[in-house]
């Protein structure tokens, strides 16, 4: 049997649980800042600072993001 004819694999076949659970994760996120979007004071060290809280939560979000590429990058070497 050859590449050629083997049975094509559909697209939802080709993705793994992982990937799943990392797609759903976004979209609960983007839902969850979606919907608090209320100016707050943000207190870090000695500034306070006034921003949206969805921007705040984009932030996090990406930085806990780049936390876990980090990790995931140290823990294969």
């Amino acid at each position: 049997m050859t590449t050629q004819d083997a049975p094509k694999r559909s697209l939802l076949s080709r993705i793994s649980l992982n990937q799943w659970l990392a797609a759903i994760l976004i979209v609960l996120a983007v839902v969850f800042i979606a919907q608090n979007r209320d100016r707050v004071d943000i207190n870090f060290l000695l500034v306070t600072v006034t921003a949206p809280m969805w921007l705040v939560l984009l932030i996090l979000f990406l930085v806990g993001a780049l936390a876990g590429v980090l990790i995931r990058r140290r823990a294969r070497r």
